[in-house]
């Protein structure tokens, strides 16, 4: 037999797999099931708590917490809490964003403009190539160079 405490067994292979999982985190406060906004750090060599917006990923060492449960947030004596400013409604896309995505949808509604400036600088070759009128699926319609 093997040593105490060790186990012949591998990983549990008879689980259940769970499709009840939310895409949602929720708050990691015993029975809150409340959606989390903030995230909740521990730096100990500073004495330090630092609440901040939610992390991108959950963290091992990191404790998600719902609004409620952030702003009834008190550290130990001696403790310092670092409190960063939190976004409350989902983010807007900004000016810039909008102006880039604008640039996409025109840019792919010129596909023969773009075909044209592709074709090399050499002056009269796209003249000369056959010209795309139409697509279904993988094949192409083109028309005559000489039509």
């Amino acid at each position: 037999m093997g040593e105490r405490g060790e186990s012949r067994r591998g990983p549990l292979k008879s689980a259940v797999p769970s499709n009840v999982v939310s895409p949602v985190r929720r708050c990691s406060r015993t029975a809150c099931g409340r959606p989390a906004v903030a995230t909740l750090t521990y730096v100990y060599a500073d004495s330090t708590a630092v609440l901040g917006p939610l992390a991108t990923y959950a963290e091992p060492h990191c404790y998600d917490l719902c609004a409620q449960h952030s702003e009834r947030l008190t550290a130990p004596r001696g403790w310092e809490v670092v409190r960063l400013a939190i976004d409350s409604g989902p983010p807007q896309p900004s000016g810039d964003d909008l102006e880039a995505l604008a640039n996409a949808v025109r840019e792919a509604a010129r596909p023969q403009e773009r075909a044209a400036g592709a074709g090399g600088g050499r002056s009269g070759a796209a003249d000369s190539q056959p010209m795309e009128v139409a697509r279904r699926g993988h094949l192409r319609v083109l028309r005559s160079p000489d039509s």
